[in-house]
This record gives structure tokens, sequence and C-alpha cells, in this order.
């Protein structure tokens, strides 16, 4: 299935495969995060504007995978690579990252464990942009609650209830 993808991101537009950005990881070092590429841009500068609805900076190939989370499989190898966690905070892009570290009371305290592939606020609905403070607010809280609480079996029930949410489709685009 990742050769596919790969192959039809190839076939659907010119640019590499595979989009590196820069994320904000455990105990604030940095790391490389791996994407499947959905734009036409790869933006990893100081300002990034997130994806839309209609975002004409994505793909066709691309827009399909961010509905299903397929573009998010490229992070097993950061998983291997030990920079993140399949369940744990969400990373955001470092641009984002400051922002939201302005923004919401306690955000860096995410960083006390790996980033995740998907979390407690995925689970909850909490994918995608994030246009508000209350949305951003309301993702920390999760991921705080999700740090606080956190336990094995807690990690099984995210990891099962993950596909439901990529099912579901909600805020994915």
């Amino acid at each position: 299935l990742l050769a596919l993808a790969a192959a039809a991101i190839k076939l659907d537009s010119s640019g590499p495969v595979l989009f590196k950005q820069q994320r904000c990881g455990f105990n604030g070092r940095i790391f490389s995060i791996r994407k499947f590429r959905t734009m036409h841009v790869l933006e990893n500068g100081p300002v990034i504007v997130q994806a839309t609805l209609l975002d004409r900076r994505v793909t066709r190939v691309g827009r399909w995978l961010r509905r299903t989370s397929f573009d998010e499989l490229p992070q097993l190898l950061n998983v291997l690579d030990g920079s993140m966690s399949l369940v744990g905070p969400r990373p955001h892009a470092l641009a984002q990252d400051g922002e939201f570290d302005r923004l919401v009371r306690n955000y860096a305290l995410r960083r006390r464990v790996k980033p995740g592939l998907t979390g407690w606020a995925q689970v909850h609905g909490c994918r995608g942009p994030t246009p508000t403070a209350v949305a951003i607010e309301t993702r920390v809280q999760y991921d705080l609650w999700y740090i606080d609480n956190w336990s094995l079996r807690l990690d099984l029930v995210i990891l099962l209830r993950t596909p439901i949410e990529v099912l579901r489709g909600r805020n994915a685009y």
C-alpha cells in the first residue's frame, strides 16, 4: 500500500514523494517528521499556512491521503528512529509550535512525552487545522489529560479508536 501511495503521488504531481518538516519533540528536541507529500508546496519555514477545506495547494491524490490519514504512515519511520511514539500528543510545525506556546498556558508540558502518530485529542475529533485559540486549547487539554493518566491500557484504547475516528473523517482535509 505504501508503494502504491508513493506511485500515485509521483503520477499525480511533480516533486518528492515524502515531505519532511521540522517539529518539536520530547524535551523540546527538534526532529524531522516524515509524511507523504499531499500539496504542491513544501512549507517548512517561519510561517506555515494550515490547510483549509478546499485548499488549492492540496493535490488530487493528497486530498484522499489526508482524508484517510494515510499521509501520516511514513511517521512509522519516526517511531522506529525513536523521535516519535505510536501514541502521544501530535507534534505541530515549529512555526505553529511557537505561536501555540504563546497562546496556551502549559502548552510546553506536552513535550514531557514523545509525540505520537495518534493521541487522545485525535480520537476525540481534534484533527486537522487549529484556526482558533479555543481549538488549540481543547487539544492541549486532551494532551495533558493523556500525559497525566497514561497507561498501557489507555494507549491500546487510543490505538483501537483511531481507525474509527479516521473513518469518520472529521476535520481531515
